[in-house]
């Protein structure tokens, strides 16, 4: 039962809320639009672990993880397209499951934005990177199986991101949805696109064993 409440809340009522905002409400709501996508995303993952021994522990984990998330779209800030964010946010996934994945992706995008400027672009970013999270959770087992299911996963984040951004983009400045509009952002962020997806695999090919394998460690050590 709590799983479905979950889903629901990250795949129904987050994108309902992201499309009253883009639509209904002035520009000047999107700080408590983020805020309310934020809520929306901490009750499935506190309900995620509710009962759990260790559940502390694994906050902690994962608190550090999405620092090191927010860490790393910094540090590349000087690189365009090319951040380690959708590389944590799996691997966050792989390790401790789908709602995990989503709020260390929506942290990442609201807490590093303070940096780069908060706007409403932010709670759309917040789901992207989020979404990202919980499908790499659901598909964990093979990703984790793979590398090849994990660089196919990861190229093709790259794409879902933008095409979600893109999404973004004609709802805010139309207010509803324009295909003709939609797929001439598409065409022109084609190459942020191209170089955020082949980064992510880069990245995923990097980062996924070292952390992963400290990831293990942490989790026989304390049981989580």
């Amino acid at each position: 039962m709590k799983k479905w409440i979950s889903y629901g809340l990250l795949l129904v009522g987050i994108p309902l809320v992201l499309l009253l905002g883009a639509t209904v409400f002035s520009t000047k709501q999107y700080a408590w639009l983020a805020m309310a996508v934020m809520v929306l995303t901490c009750v499935p993952f506190f309900l995620s672990f509710e009962g759990r021994q260790h559940g502390a522990t694994r906050l902690v984990v994962i608190a550090v993880l999405a620092a090191l998330s927010v860490v790393g779209r910094l540090l590349f800030a000087p690189l365009p397209g090319a951040k380690p964010v959708t590389a944590m946010v799996v691997i966050t996934a792989l390790y401790f499951g789908g709602e995990a994945g989503f709020m260390t992706g929506a942290l990442t995008a609201v807490l590093s934005n303070f940096q780069f400027g908060q706007g409403p672009w932010t709670p759309f970013q917040m789901f992207a990177w989020g979404l990202i999270g919980l499908v790499a959770g659901l598909l964990a087992k093979p990703l984790k199986r793979s590398r090849v299911a994990l660089c196919v996963y990861g190229a093709l984040s790259g794409v879902l991101y933008s095409l979600l951004m893109d999404i973004w983009s004609v709802l805010w400045y139309d207010g509803g949805f324009n295909l003709s509009r939609y797929l001439a952002t598409v065409l022109t962020s084609a190459p942020f696109m191209a170089i955020y997806a082949v980064s992510n695999v880069v990245f995923l090919l990097v980062l996924e064993k070292p952390i992963g394998s400290k990831l293990d460690r942490i989790k026989t050590k304390y049981g989580i």
